[in-house]
């Protein structure tokens, strides 16, 4: 919160020093036709007390997962985010983390994100990681682009319905402009059917496929990468981060690419954003990796030294060879997630993977509705609801639950379907209360 303590002399001084008369001469190139033609219809000035009440009282209609037990999912979690990255991220040398123009100066964050960039490998089983993305959905939007760019004269991208909406949703607005046909292949039963993979895969690109899926099922992944590969398309996977200290890596079960919404690793809910997304791929593809990649040299003295050695963005190179168009992206929450990764370590990833399948199958037998897929879960269970599930939600809020989210926002059919998502952040005693308030809301 802050203030402008601009005078009408300190006005007049700005315009003498420049050489205009008045604010109206400034902005005379300005078309009349588009001016606003009047002054901002705004409420009279508050003092700093009165702001700051003002303030708090708009904050305060807002409920935080502290205050709300949570079983809201679908694509943003609420994992316990570790107090040394609030620590990390404070630091001086970290906390301004834009783009690195001077290599020499800022070691400190190349060397970050040269770990980043290792850690995304280790997870995804893939050998290069650009430096971060914007999000989940812009990096997915990034690796069709790149699929296009690798498998010449195919120009079809293949989605499957039981990827993220919101994914789904960036890709087909990015694609008229990379000139990309999309095509998708629907669920059945809450997974995707090889077969129907297959058959969509001929002259592709590439499939992109989530795992687990938004649906909170565990897809067939090696068979859905082996009938991209046999119908000459990349396969790309969307996978959660946190899911790989217990499930397979992409990398190892024939994915070109993989990438993600990296939120759940070190990252609060933040209202949904912003967060960063990853993007990993095999290193045939490492020269159309969208952004930016951090490696490993030494100096004249043979001391170790890292440089930007990949800029792919049309402020380095030509427009026309550009691979992404974004020229920001979101380092210093990257960081959070490379500081709660390394602070779990291997073991301690695992052990939250597994608390969350543990939790998910509790909630399954314990919640006493029927589950809308069969397929097994990660994190994520759906349920069939005897009411419509929105009046659920609406309920259940009423007692301090959130007991998840309606897939019927996203699906046609699905709005008696509610998808309860469980992080190591939940117990079984939490389950057990929203298996009560589940029962008294629905009977």
């Amino acid at each position: 919160m802050g203030y402008l303590s601009l005078t009408d002399s300190d006005r007049e001084e700005m315009l003498a020093a420049i050489g205009v008369s008045s604010v109206e001469e400034l902005f005379e190139q300005v078309p009349p036709g588009v001016r606003l033609g009047r002054a901002l219809d705004l409420p009279p000035a508050l003092g700093e007390a009165e702001l700051a009440r003002h303030v708090e009282e708009l904050a305060a209609r807002n409920v935080h997962a502290g205050a709300e037990l949570s079983f809201l999912g679908g694509g943003i979690y609420d994992h316990y985010v570790p107090s040394v990255v609030d620590v990390v991220l404070s630091r001086g040398e970290l906390l301004t983390a834009y783009t690195p123009y001077q290599p020499e100066m800022s070691q400190g964050v190349l060397q970050a994100i040269f770990e980043y960039q290792t850690v995304v490998c280790e997870l995804t089983g893939m050998d290069v990681s650009n430096a971060s993305g914007y999000d989940g959905s812009t990096v997915a939007a990034d690796a069709c682009f790149v699929a296009k760019h690798s498998v010449p004269g195919r120009t079809k991208i293949v989605l499957t319905e039981a990827l993220n909406p919101q994914v789904r949703q960036v890709v087909k607005t990015y694609a008229p402009g990379f000139g990309l046909e999309v095509v998708e292949v629907p669920h059945a039963g809450g997974t995707t059917d090889p077969d129907r993979v297959a058959e969509a895969a001929q002259d592709a690109a590439a499939v992109l496929f989530q795992q687990p899926n938004f649906l909170g099922c565990l897809e067939p992944a090696p068979d859905l990468a082996r009938a991209a590969a046999d119908a000459g398309a990349l396969a790309i996977a969307h996978v959660n981060p946190m899911s790989l200290g217990v499930l397979e890596a992409p990398g190892a079960y024939g994915c070109s690419l993989a990438l993600g919404e990296g939120q759940a690793a070190g990252n609060w809910l933040s209202y949904g954003g912003p967060h960063y997304g990853f993007l990993a791929a095999k290193s045939d593809f490492m020269r159309r990796m969208p952004g930016r990649i951090v490696g490993e040299t030494v100096d004249l003295d043979g001391r170790r030294a890292y440089v930007l050695t990949l800029q792919t963005r049309e402020q380095h190179i030509r427009r026309e060879k550009a691979t992404s168009n974004i020229t920001t992206n979101q380092t210093l929450l990257s960081l959070a997630g490379l500081a709660t990764l390394s602070w779990l370590g291997p073991e301690g990833l695992r052990e939250v993977g597994e608390a969350c399948l543990a939790l998910a199958h509790h909630a399954r037998e314990r919640v006493g509705l029927e589950p809308a897929f069969e397929a097994q879960s990660f994190n994520e269970v759906a349920f069939r609801t005897p009411i419509p599930a929105r009046e659920v939600v609406r309920r259940a809020r009423e007692r301090g639950i959130h007991p998840g989210y309606v897939l019927g926002r996203d699906y046609e059919g699905m709005d008696d379907v509610l998808l309860v998502a469980v992080t190591e952040k939940r117990t079984a005693e939490d389950v057990d209360r929203l298996a009560e308030v589940l029962h008294e809301v629905c009977a």
